[in-house]
């Protein structure tokens, strides 16, 4: 189903969305990788059949934004935001099934964003187009996007999801690809506070100065797993900076409770302080990151307070899951739904996913 509202309710008339289903084959995945239950595999293999029965372009290549409730082609945009995730997913889920099919997938998905949305000229990826890859007018995400041709948020995801195939396909082009998108965020997308700045035009001009938390202390990590895994030692040194810089900037939206704000404006000076599951999943991980960069005792607190935080507000002990969020006087936010177009068990679950390996690793 493509939504459930905060009290648990499904509504089996709401439109299912390629990004929700990505997140739910790769939590599944991801989750027997490390747990191998059964019952996690089968849910993979699920969200992995109604992916290629229903959501990925056979004729054009791509994915579909979204699908009605019985399955046929709704919202036939190509936004490479969403095809970034199916590679994500097919990748992991190739990672826990085995399944050749997956990895073939995932690579015919990178040859058609290598082909029609890579920018040959000033590199990086533009954002959306047509069912038929044209030009669209309406390049966003979402409503509270500017409309511009290059994000943040989209060059962020096509790096994970590449960083992830590259686990199960040690390709040169791919690499290649991986470490041009770290020098794309090195180059134009970090800005000189640690911030990142979230949308360009085609010439990497920015377009706006909106700072985004979640998303600075989510490329601190992302962006040296990255490195890592392509073995590139001197984007690895260049980039272990850059994490603990963002680190930086992202603790500026941490509030005193230990959450962390959804965004600043400062040309208006105004905070958003709503502190929404995602950003709240991805300080546990990005601080943790800098905990372990640095032995800096203060950025594992803050990744503690954080997890406390987030069971004492997000977590739902009553109906499962974590909610969307909470208000500055911690109400919570029970306008918006549990499952949805962009609410699913990928932040939250990849999160606890993440900081169980690396205190494995670590002995922490």
């Amino acid at each position: 189903m493509g939504k459930v509202d905060y009290n648990n309710i499904p509504d089996h008339s709401a439109p299912k969305g390629s990004v929700l289903n990505a997140r739910i084959l790769w939590t599944f995945s991801a989750a027997y990788s490390m747990e191998p239950k059964p019952e996690y595999l089968e849910m993979a293999d699920k969200a992995f059949r109604y992916i290629v029965d229903h959501l990925i372009d056979r004729e054009l290549g791509g994915v579909f934004w979204t699908v009605t409730p019985s399955g046929a082609p709704l919202d036939t945009k190509k936004q490479v935001y969403a095809i970034a995730f199916t590679i994500y997913a097919f990748s992991e889920y190739y990672q826990a099934s085995k399944r050749l099919e997956a990895k073939t997938y995932a690579l015919e998905l990178f040859d058609v964003l290598l082909e029609k949305a890579y920018d040959k000229i000033k590199s990086g990826y533009f954002e959306a187009f047509t069912k038929n890859w044209d030009d669209i007018l309406d390049l966003r995400l979402s409503e509270k996007d500017v409309n511009e041709k290059k994000t943040m948020n989209t060059h962020l995801h096509v790096l994970e999801a590449y960083t992830n195939l590259y686990r199960i396909w040690k390709d040169k082009v791919l690499k290649e690809q991986i470490a041009i998108l770290i020098q794309n965020f090195l180059d134009y997308i970090i800005a000189e506070s640690g911030h990142l700045a979230l949308f360009f035009d085609e010439n990497w001009v920015r377009k706006s100065d909106t700072v985004s938390y979640g998303h600075d202390i989510e490329a601190a990590w992302l962006l040296l797993e990255a490195a890592e895994v392509i073995e590139d030692e001197g984007l690895i040194l260049k980039v272990k900076e850059a994490s603990i810089k963002m680190a930086d900037a992202a603790a500026e939206g941490l509030a005193g409770d230990g959450g962390l704000y959804y965004e600043y404006e400062p040309s208006h000076q105004k905070m958003v302080r709503e502190k929404h599951w995602w950003a709240q999943a991805e300080a546990m991980i990005g601080f943790f990151n800098a905990y372990q960069l640095s032995n800096n005792e203060s950025y594992l607190e803050k990744s503690l307070k954080v997890w406390e935080f987030t069971q004492n507000n997000i977590l739902d002990k009553q109906n499962g899951e974590w909610i969307w969020g909470v208000i500055d006087d911690g109400e919570a936010m029970g306008n918006q739904d549990k499952i949805g177009l962009w609410k699913c068990p990928y932040h939250n679950s990849r999160a606890c996913i993440e900081v169980i390996k690396r205190i494995g690793d670590s002995g922490t």
